[in-house]
Order: C-alpha cells, then structure tokens, then sequence
C-alpha cells in the first residue's frame, strides 16, 4: 500500500506563483465599499485609518477570487479591531438571501458580508470567564451573516483558543496571516501557528476585503490605524494539493490528465471505452442507466484501512452514481457492481432510487441504502458538489459541501441491525458486509454522465 500512495503523491503537481494583489504604490484594483474611513499607500504599505461615526469600511478588490492561499502581515493600532475579508460580497440593492445555516436573511445594500479571518491584539479585550485578553487574529468570522465559525458554531474552544491567541500574538508588532480556502476547507495560520481548520458550506468565491471597523463615537480611536504589507495570493488549480496538504500526507488519486492509479473493478485494467480525462475532469459517458453494466466501475490500486477522501462531483439530470470505500472488488466479479459502502451520489427530484430503501437512505449523500443524510444542501444539477469521507477506526462521517450529514460507526450493534434491514441483509454480500479491515476507493459507472475532480485522499492508517 505505501508503494501505490507514493506513486499517486507523484503525480505531476502544477506549480502557481503567487500573485501581489496589492501593488505597494497605489489602490488600483481596489474599491472602497462601506463606511468612511480611509486608505493610503506609505512606503510600499496599506495604510487604514478609523473615522468617527461611520461603519465598517473595507478596501475590496474588484476581482473574485475562489480557491487560493493568501497571505499578509499585518500591524494595528490595538484598540482597533479590524479583519481581511475573503470570498465576500456586496449588493446594489437590497437582497434576500439564505444563509449556510438556512436561515433566509436580507442584506441591506451596499453591507459587505462574508468570511473574513479577524485581526485582534487588544489587550484589554478580556476574553470572560478566563478575564484574560480574548487574541482572537486568524479567527473565522462570518462579517454580516452568522458571526464566528471558529471558535464559535463551527467548532474550536473559546478559552483555548484564546490562549494560544496570547502565546502566538506580537502586539505592536507586525504579524504574519496565512489564509487557505480550497473548495469547502478553510484553514487560517498565524505567525507560523495553526489557527483554524474548518470545512464549511458558505460561499465558494467572492472578493477579498482589508478591513477597517467602525468606532463609533469613541474619540479616543479616531486615527488609529491598521497597516498591511507583502500581500499575495496564490490561486490554486484542479487538482493539485497545495503545500499544507502536501505536508499532511495528502495525495491525489487523480492527476487531471491521465487515469493513472485506478482500474477497472472487474479486471487490472482501465476501461478502454466509457470513461474520458475531458478538461481536467474523470468522466462517465452517458449510458441506459444501468449498474455497472457498460464501462464498469474504477477502484484505485491501493486498499486503505484508515483515511480521508475527497471528491468534487457534477451529475446531469437524472444521474445517479456513487463513491464507494472499503470496496472489495474480488467479492462481485459477476454483473452489477462491486460491493463496498456508499457515498450516494444522484439527482433527488428525478431519479426514480431517491423514492426506494427506507426514509431517503438512497438519496444523495446519504450512506446508500442505510443510513438517511441529514441537513444537507446540495447544490444545483449541473453544478460541483464536494463529497468528503473520513474513517478513524470504526468511526465514519459523510460531508456533503462542507456540512456533516452522516456519521455512524460500522462496528457497533446499530449499523448490523441497519444492515439487516437493508438489501445487504441478502447473504450474497457475505456477513460482514460494511466491516472489512480495508478495501479500495471506488468511483462507479451507473450509466450517466457525470464528471469527478480533485479527487485525493489522506492515509491516516500510516
């Protein structure tokens, strides 16, 4: 097994210089949405001010940006809170929208909203019950919508992270941020220091946004200021991992170009018709919607005991496929596909499978035929959705887009007697079904059209 992930951590890797988003002379290519507070260029640095009695004021770039690594450092007055924004927007008129928790809000026009990874070094902001300084910079807020993610309702304890927020935080001093949106996966760094590792369903692209906040009336902060300077940003391309998941033993099962590292799940070859490299994706041709009954499904060399696995799926209407994980591909060489737990992938409202097994255990993201997903939010037929796997131990979670909507665990009393009550009851799949010790990755063929990318795994069985 370690010889086929080294093989797959090989394959070619594109590499992307970072781009100086700001260009240390002038604000061209930035716009200022909000408040009135003001902006300079001093000796190749970005210079905020803070102005009384007007509202949170931010310098954006008039370009999207979706999937990147940006960094800067970043020096501020203490008594000014302030924050990068990222992924972020700002309306013309007034807009409704629903928010990744669900709730459907208004947003008022012109009021920017959106992640933003926070600046603060003040230490009289007491963080209560400890009453020590709350340091909460590279913090994951969600400026105008849902407030903090991290720490807050996306996980992180407050106290602890407001402790190493002390240890790590040069107040005065300039201070270095690293930010890492990719896909759902939000990762944030300060001084060299891991701060945030959040996957989440909010917006995937938008502009980024140098903050500075409103102080009200206050007096005594008029003229503070927040400085940034060696600002860049590096996009990241389809399939490709970036530094950090290279350093995590992160690998990609699909390089973009060829379809090295997979075979067919009936033989030791790759399919020779009815799967395609079509820009930078895997794809599935359109077929009668059988199982497996044209091109065959794809399992990768490796079996894996333990492991992360991410896929960007797309299905057309009416699709139905499904990534499979401790597949056993020796247990079916017969007709249908090979057996192995199921990430469903299908379109809800069409296909007739979303209408059969119990409950809506067979509709998308759900553990096929099992367990039913909750709280899910699939995006649109025709768009990318992000399935996401991890196993530790017996322990197994589904995330679809940045949203857990599975977790079960495949060892215990509960998941046999689901199993019992579930098509893999037929003594066909064997009395074990769902418990091996490993078993393969599998991308299947339904007869669809459907296209995968960024698909790349984490062995955590090393």
């Amino acid at each position: 097994m370690h010889k086929t992930l080294l093989t797959l951590a090989l394959l070619p890797l594109v590499a992307v210089a970072a781009e100086p988003i700001f260009n240390g002379k002038d604000l061209s290519g930035f716009a200022k949405k909000g408040g009135e507070a003001t902006y300079a260029v001093k000796d190749g640095v970005l210079v905020g001010t803070s102005t009384l009695n007007t509202p949170n004021t931010f310098l954006a770039t008039t370009k999207d940006y979706a999937n990147f690594v940006l960094e800067y450092d970043f020096l501020n007055d203490p008594r000014l809170n302030s924050g990068v924004q990222f992924r972020s927007h700002a309306y013309d008129k007034e807009t409704s929208i629903v928010d990744a928790a669900g709730k459907t809000i208004k947003v008022p026009a012109g009021r920017v909203h959106g992640y933003q990874a926070e600046i603060d070094t003040d230490p009289k902001n007491v963080r209560k019950p400890d009453t020590q300084a709350r340091m909460w910079s590279a913090g994951l807020y969600e400026e105008g919508r849902r407030g903090w993610i991290v720490p807050g309702f996306g996980g992180g304890d407050a106290l602890a992270f407001s402790k190493q927020g002390r240890e790590v935080t040069k107040v005065g001093e300039w201070n270095h941020v690293k930010v890492e949106a990719n896909g759902n996966r939000i990762r944030t760094w300060l001084n060299g220091v891991a701060r945030v590792d959040a996957r989440d369903d909010g917006d995937l692209a938008g502009f980024i946004a140098f903050q500075v906040h409103g102080i009200g009336g206050a007096k005594d902060k008029a003229g503070t200021t927040v400085q940034w300077k060696n600002i860049t940003l590096t996009e990241i391309p389809d399939n490709t991992l970036t530094e950090s998941e290279k350093a995590d033993g992160w690998a990609l099962l699909f390089d973009g170009t060829s379809t090295k590292g997979w075979r067919s799940a009936k033989g030791p070859d790759f399919p020779k018709a009815g799967w395609s490299v079509v820009d930078g994706t895997l794809r599935t041709a359109k077929g009668d919607g059988k199982e497996s009954a044209a091109a065959g499904d794809i399992v990768t060399l490796g079996a894996y005991k333990q492991f992360e696995v991410s896929v960007d799926f797309k299905l057309t209407t009416g699709a139905n496929s499904g990534l499979k994980y401790f597949a056993q591909p020796s247990l079916n060489q017969g007709a249908g596909s090979a057996f192995g737990l199921e990430f469903q992938m299908l379109d809800d409202d069409v296909h007739a499978d979303a209408k059969l097994g119990r409950d809506g255990n067979r509709t998308v993201s759900s553990l096929y035929d099992l367990i039913t997903a909750k709280n899910k939010r699939p995006n649109a037929i025709g768009q990318w959705n992000n399935a996401y796997v991890i196993t530790k131990g017996t322990k197994v979670e589904h995330w679809l887009n940045g949203r857990l909507v599975v977790a079960y665990d495949r060892g215990s009393q509960e998941f046999r007697d689901l199993r019992a009550k579930s098509k893999y009851a037929d003594p066909k799949f064997g009395a074990n079904f769902g418990e091996w010790e490993s078993g393969h990755i599998l991308l299947q063929e339904h007869g669809d059209e459907v296209w995968f990318k960024n698909v790349k795994l984490r062995d955590l069985s090393k």
